[in-house]
């Protein structure tokens, strides 16, 4: 059994891309936490949602005293040195998290272990939320280096491209992973299929313009190797049928209300069925409102729902296709 530390405050969200990509069976258990009975390690270091996975020595309720009882109690089967590392999960359980972190290492040092903060051989979470605690060895911290692939940060820039982090959250749930074809047929600058790429998938890219054609095409060479970016109308693809595995696209927003000879009920309404034709798998359909009637009458089955804000005057709806 495996612990998950989740990211951000969709927890929903977090759950599903854990699910579709590293743990079938998660299920969350506290605000912040989820547990599974088996989880993929190479794949959930790939996860953006999820902060750390651990393997699950047991859960208690969120008091110092009972998670040391836990662990007390618990078959450690471990030989090395040892690190403690305590969490009050959005502040939700009120626990002094040093004094955790004294208290269970002082269970550990009296049962042999050697206290080593700087390079342990294991660290053990004990992640404090709302009324639960969960202690886990850790497996797996997740890359976080979404920062360096910031869109200020790529070779080729414009306004409003997506969070690398949100980014790779979708591929996810698109089902990305190594020898997958991931196709974007509105790809922009490319930041969805420089995720795709980092996971092992072969990045597809479709756009109207050739500036952002060309754009993908330098950022994602900063990336990866093996990706090809067409200019061509998201309406009518060069592709044959269920020629990828997955898709993830984001339609332009209400005030781009003219894209070349479409307008945006035709557009989306139009790609949306394209992709159908060309996919064999999930598509994850991004947009600034509820497009799920056109998602059906396109053929497509939704499977999930989320909506995430952006600002007081946006939010991000994202749905799950299949």
């Amino acid at each position: 059994m495996y612990l998950l530390e989740l990211v951000g405050s969709d927890d929903d969200f977090a759950v599903a891309e854990a699910r579709a990509a590293a743990a079938p069976a998660v299920e969350r258990v506290a605000p912040g936490l989820a547990v599974a009975p088996s989880l993929d390690l190479d794949r959930a270091s790939d996860l953006a949602f999820t902060r750390y996975a651990s393997r699950l020595v047991g859960r208690t309720d969120a008091s110092v005293e009972s998670a040391a009882a836990l662990l007390d109690a618990a078959n450690v089967g471990i030989e090395g040195t040892v690190a403690v590392r305590a969490a009050d999960v959005r502040g939700s359980a009120g626990v002094d998290t040093q004094r955790a972190e004294r208290e269970l290492g002082g269970v550990l040092t009296d049962r042999g272990f050697s206290v080593d903060l700087d390079d342990p051989d294991f660290v053990l979470r004990a992640a404090f939320s709302d009324d639960t605690c969960a202690l886990g060895w850790l497996a797996v911290a997740t890359d976080r280096d979404y920062d360096a692939r910031k869109p200020t940060k790529r070779p080729f820039f414009q306004p409003g491209s997506m969070d690398p982090m949100l980014a790779r959250g979708l591929v996810n749930l698109a089902g990305a992973r190594d020898g997958t074809r991931l196709l974007d047929p509105m790809c922009g600058t490319g930041g969805v299929l420089i995720e795709a790429g980092l996971v092992g998938a072969r990045p597809l890219g479709n756009d109207a313009q050739e500036k952002m054609v060309r754009g993908a095409r330098e950022n994602l060479a900063a990336y990866a190797d093996d990706f090809a970016v067409w200019r061509g109308d998201a309406t009518r693809l060069p592709l044959r049928d269920g020629a990828v595995d997955a898709a993830v696209f984001d339609a332009p927003y209400g005030r781009q209300s003219k894209i070349e000879t479409h307008d945006l009920s035709d557009l989306v309404g139009g790609a949306l069925t394209e992709v159908e034709r060309v996919t064999e798998g999930r598509c994850v359909f991004v947009a600034d409102r509820d497009w799920r009637d056109e998602a059906r009458d396109a053929g497509w089955t939704v499977e999930s729902r989320f909506v995430r804000r952006v600002h007081r005057s946006l939010d991000r709806h994202v749905l799950v296709l299949k």
